[in-house]
């Protein structure tokens, strides 16, 4: 067999596996997503527009005025390299988790871990739509203390030149940054105790997050709290949908 058949033979067993885990898990994926979809146009707006806008902000100043055209304003609100790091970031934790889960229900038999685990990511997703659960976990805000500082400090070079490997890495780095809604996605998505399950789950998770942060970038944030007012009014509904979804999985986990 020549080096492009055993490719090919690997590629379609990769797609395969692709299938079967969607197939198998399409509940989790369509929630992960969902997740993605309405805590980014409720939550990240407000909380990641100032790294997005500050980007998109240096992109534009480094193109001479004579040169810009529409094209530059798009692609520079894209904020590709960002984007892909970032995904980098939370597929990476949510494949990390997903292991762990793995070797404990293989290795000791903790049926109840799956269920566990997607309590937990519908409790942070009540905590996000309701704001008193939060004050009652205790929440101060997403970004606050010494991590997140340590974190922002490290990454504050890349803003200079947010273009390539630095917006990349940048992305990377700001995926450390606490959050909760991250922290429930990548609890769902460790819940199926199968790695490759996880990073589909979390590329999902962040597909959802990528358009409200795009219109961020191009639309800047004055319009992105426009259209952020009315969501708001229904996104807790959602949201709370979205936690009886995974509590229900999780009760299906356990009988």
């Amino acid at each position: 067999m020549d080096q492009q058949s055993v490719l090919l033979a690997l590629l379609d067993a990769g797609i395969y596996q692709c299938q079967a885990a969607v197939g198998e898990n399409g509940t989790l994926l369509l929630g992960l997503l969902t997740m993605g979809l309405v805590g980014s146009m409720s939550h990240c707006v407000g909380m990641c527009a100032p790294f997005v806008l500050s980007q998109v902000t240096a992109r534009l100043e480094a193109q001479p005025a004579s040169r810009m055209r529409e094209w530059h304003r798009l692609t520079g609100a894209a904020l590709v390299p960002y984007h892909l790091g970032r995904a980098a970031t939370y597929v990476g934790l949510a494949v990390a988790a997903s292991s762990v889960a793995q070797w404990l229900l293989d290795g000791h038999g903790l049926r109840w871990l799956s269920a566990t685990l997607l309590g937990v990511a519908a409790l942070f997703m009540l905590a996000l739509a309701l704001p008193a659960l939060k004050r009652l976990l205790g929440g101060r805000g997403d970004g606050e203390g010494w991590w997140s500082r340590g974190i922002g400090r490290a990454a504050r070079p890349l803003f200079a030149s947010p273009t390539g490997w630095r917006g990349f890495a940048l992305g990377v780095s700001l995926g450390f940054i606490p959050c909760g809604l991250l922290y429930g996605a990548i609890a769902a998505a460790a819940s199926a105790a199968d790695p490759l399950t996880a990073a589909l789950g979390m590329l999902a998770f962040w597909a959802g997050t990528v358009p409200s942060l795009f219109g961020v970038g191009l639309l800047g944030h004055a319009a992105g709290r426009q259209w952020r007012g009315p969501l708001l009014r229904y996104a807790p509904l959602l949201l709370m949908v979205n936690a009886g979804t995974l509590g229900y999985m999780a009760w299906r986990a356990v009988i």
